[in-house]
């Protein structure tokens, strides 16, 4: 049974941090200042649609495969497009994400860590899923970034005849660190800092805070399992340049 009272008291809340934010961006002048706002929109919009339609799905394993499918496809596809070239990029940031993504699933599943059930799978896998895009992302963006700006050592590489590979090896170690960071942070905080969304869900569903921890922590190490594989294979895609990339957007 639906509370409107509660929906409407969170469309109140969301809508004033949206003024907020929107108004600080504004008053810094900072670029595309109701992106953010418009981005929170559309999720919301997003969050809703998809909350019907899981409600009604989330034990059939064939709509479960569906909706990680959309969303992988979803997921490859906005870090594609934050990298240029979308069609030469495709490709490559999908079959970063798919390695990362299997390998650190499979893990998690194999091993018993979490229950093969579909509610899980759905869970663990959006999860997953969403943080691989992020480090695409942040990887693919950081070394594209770094080749542009440090083009003059890359090219005397080339001119001593190094591989264009081994010309960029410094540029893809940076990256890959940098991409991880975040994720890293976010992990060596968890508890201190923050209290993650997986752990705070599991317990608010009425699962004891240990055994929500324990769901958490595997979800922490999958993230940065599947984001050490995306951000690697994906730099290695992109190491071999010849030309000096066009400037990101």
């Amino acid at each position: 049974m639906i509370e409107w009272s509660a929906v409407v008291w969170t469309l109140v809340g969301v809508l004033v941090l949206v003024a907020v934010a929107t108004t600080v961006l504004l008053a810094t002048r900072a670029p595309s200042p109701w992106a953010p706002a418009l981005a929170v929109l559309r999720g919301t919009a997003q969050l809703a649609a998809i909350s019907l339609v899981l409600a009604g799905v989330i034990r059939d394993p064939v709509w479960i495969a569906i909706a990680l499918v959309v969303m992988f496809s979803v997921a490859a596809t906005t870090s594609a497009r934050r990298l240029g070239a979308f069609r030469q990029r495709i490709g490559q940031v999908a079959l970063a994400m798919v390695a990362g993504v299997v390998v650190s699933l499979g893990v998690v599943f194999a091993t018993g860590a979490v229950a093969f059930t579909p509610r899980y799978v759905l869970a663990v896998g959006g999860i997953v899923i969403g943080n691989a895009m992020t480090i695409a992302t942040l990887s693919g963006r950081r070394f594209v970034e770094l080749a542009d700006d440090r083009w003059d050592e890359v090219e005397g590489w080339l001119a001593l005849g190094a591989t264009p590979r081994r010309s960029t090896a410094d540029l893809v170690r940076r990256a890959v660190h940098a991409a991880m960071v975040p994720t890293t942070d976010q992990t060596r905080t968890t508890g201190l800092v923050t209290l993650p969304g997986a752990f705070v869900g599991a317990i608010f569903g009425g699962v004891s805070p240990l055994d929500a921890g324990r769901f958490q922590i595997v979800v922490l190490a999958a993230i940065i399992a599947a984001g050490a594989i995306v951000a690697t294979v994906l730099t290695a895609f992109l190491a071999p340049v010849r030309t000096r990339p066009a400037p990101l957007d």
